[in-house]
């Protein structure tokens, strides 16, 4: 099988956004659409909004994160685009990967997974190649115990490498780590590192924009790309928002999404110019705003602490 088609290009590329509808957006995730929107629209790029909806998805969440979106002033190219109808693009990737003899069947549960040696260098949870050199007799074995787990065998990418460098346009240069990574999970969903390169090809992305705890994936999927014959996109990792204690911002931080924020009387612009007070920019009242006056080469590398009164 051929590899995957890569439509036209925008002349100039495109960035995107890519929330996962399992919940309402708050202000970490919003600050780092804005930026992103920034970041394509200041270099005349297309920017495309994804959702990213194979699992955990919340009923009603993919509108309210579109409303919230549009409140705070984003526009988008094109329609939205949801991944869970991109089925046949990502079978045809992974056709192509088995075609090529890139593909293996894995029969270790996650626990096992996370309980065995991991290869010198590799990073804890890093698959450490269980399954890749069965022989037959092995393999069978293995088919047959997922049988009695009733579930199928996950299907994992036969890397060509144990690293790949990419850059990103604040932290520079990054080699990674990069393993044999799931293309299918054993429950027939077809595995966010493998959607995601081939959806942002797709699109004609080639600059991510996302939270910088998904740096340490972008050299896999960089190489994932490389070996799909598919452009690898430059990167943008933006600092995580996070709580009092450090932690990742979350839900239960307390009113820490733009709804939340309406309920105790602010608005959309209010809320705006938390995130533009973030980054240094006070006053801001729309993404417009960031837009005009934020220049990338002044984000900070340290985290947002998000403090906001009830």
């Amino acid at each position: 099988m051929s590899a995957p088609t890569v439509p036209p290009q925008h002349p100039r590329g495109a960035g995107r956004y890519a929330p996962s509808p399992s919940g309402d957006l708050h202000l970490g995730n919003l600050r780092t659409a804005i930026l992103a929107w920034a970041l394509a629209r200041r270099s005349d790029r297309a920017f495309h909004l994804r959702l990213e909806d194979l699992d955990r998805v919340q009923e009603g969440s993919a509108q309210r994160q579109l409303e919230d979106l549009v409140a705070i002033g984003l526009d988008w190219d094109g329609d939205v685009v949801r991944q869970s109808a991109r089925g046949a693009s990502h079978a045809e990737a992974i056709d192509h990967l088995v075609d090529r003899g890139l593909v293996y069947e894995c029969y270790c549960t996650r626990r096992e997974i996370l309980e065995a040696p991991s290869a010198p260098h590799a990073p804890p949870g890093a698959y450490p190649g269980t399954c890749r050199d069965l022989t037959e007799p092995e393999r069978a074995a293995g088919r047959q115990r997922m049988h009695e787990l009733r579930r199928e065998p996950a299907l994992r990418l036969r890397a060509g490498t144990t690293t790949w460098r990419v850059h990103d346009l604040w932290a520079g240069e990054v080699t990674g780590t990069v393993d044999d990574l799931v293309l299918r999970r054993g429950d027939g969903v077809v595995a966010y590192n493998l959607a995601v390169v081939v959806d942002d090809a797709a699109a004609g992305v080639d600059q991510v924009t996302r939270a910088d705890d998904l740096l340490s994936s972008a050299p896999r999927q960089a190489h994932l790309a490389h070996l799909l014959g598919l452009p690898e996109p430059g990167y943008a990792h933006v600092p995580l928002a996070v709580n009092a204690a450090g932690a990742r911002l979350a839900k239960r931080d307390g009113a820490v999404t733009l709804r939340d924020r309406l309920e105790r009387g602010e608005s959309a612009a209010d809320v705006v110019g938390h995130i533009g007070d973030s980054l240094g920019l006070p006053g801001c009242r729309r993404a417009a705003d960031v837009l005009e006056r934020w220049e990338p080469g002044s984000l900070s590398s340290q985290p947002w602490l998000v403090r906001l009164a009830d």
